[in-house]
């Protein structure tokens, strides 16, 4: 039977917090969930664009995992002041998932939220790279319609990081926050692979040909326009796909390795895992 404990899990309906909120009961315990209306079981109402929830949502809370929603960018007046709360009424440790290379982009919003952090202690940031679970969120209407993987990242590799190992890495923080506090890690899989490996990947087993046609940037900024997405994200989702020209996101890290108790998951792992998601 878990144990009640207080730490909040903000995002917890997302790919990553969801896996958090798994990996936490794992290991025995049952967080608190942020979520908008708070109408289920072991949840509470809060928004951060709604200073009134934050105190309730907080309430007897001592550690929070902090997660940015994808569509607030305006930090200085939501998330940062809310660092600044949970501090003052006595949040000890927050682990913030932030993004790889946050800490050389500063135009991005996980790096405005870091510098808040930075000026307190007893924070972990987590900087994954791009997550597996692209392939069924971000990627997912082009593979299933089109048979196509879409982006502008040429023949960079990528190392894929898997959710399900972030959900346990932060569970490993709650565990031992004297041992991760004021650090910051960077995640990333085991192994970097190109898109055409992971189209070739789908394509077997799937039973179909998908392809990897490599994106301009006015063609990517083009094509998530006509998915509705805000111009803001289609800009931060372009210029981070444009980075693995680069070998942003090639390398491997061994942070994850040394934060779980077993080998992080490849991008061949999760495939194989969920790839009936695309059939």
């Amino acid at each position: 039977m878990a144990i009640a404990e207080n730490i909040l899990v903000t995002g917890g309906s997302g790919t990553v917090g969801r896996a958090v909120v798994q990996a936490l009961r794992a290991a025995g315990t049952a967080p608190l969930v942020a979520s908008r209306d708070g109408s289920s079981v072991g949840e509470v109402r809060f928004d951060f664009l709604d200073r009134a929830s934050w105190d309730l949502a907080l309430s007897g809370v001592s550690r929070l995992f902090l997660l940015r929603p994808p569509q607030i960018t305006d930090i200085d007046n939501t998330l940062g002041p809310f660092v600044r709360f949970a501090r003052s009424i006595g949040v000890e440790h927050i682990v913030f998932l932030s993004v790889a290379g946050a800490e050389n982009l500063s135009f991005l919003p996980h790096a405005k939220v870091e510098r808040y952090l930075a000026e307190t202690s007893g924070w972990t940031i987590l900087r994954p790279g791009f997550f597996a679970q692209n392939i069924e969120t971000a990627y997912a209407g082009d593979i299933r319609f089109d048979n196509r993987i879409y982006v502008p990242a040429g023949r960079g590799k990528v190392a894929f990081v898997d959710a399900r190992d972030i959900g346990e890495a932060t569970a490993g923080c709650r565990l031992r926050p004297d041992l991760h506090s004021d650090t910051a890690y960077g995640l990333t899989g085991p192994v970097a692979v190109t898109f055409m490996q992971v189209a070739d990947r789908l394509s077997f087993l799937l039973n179909r040909q998908i392809s990897y046609k490599p994106a301009s940037i006015i063609g990517y900024l083009t094509h998530l326009r006509a998915k509705n997405e805000p111009w803001s994200k289609a800009i931060v989702q372009t210029a981070l796909h444009v980075g693995l020209r680069f070998g942003q996101a090639a390398g491997i890290a061994p942070d994850l390795a040394q934060m779980i108790p077993k080998k992080p998951r490849s991008i061949f792992d999760y495939l194989d895992d969920y790839h009936a998601l695309w059939k």
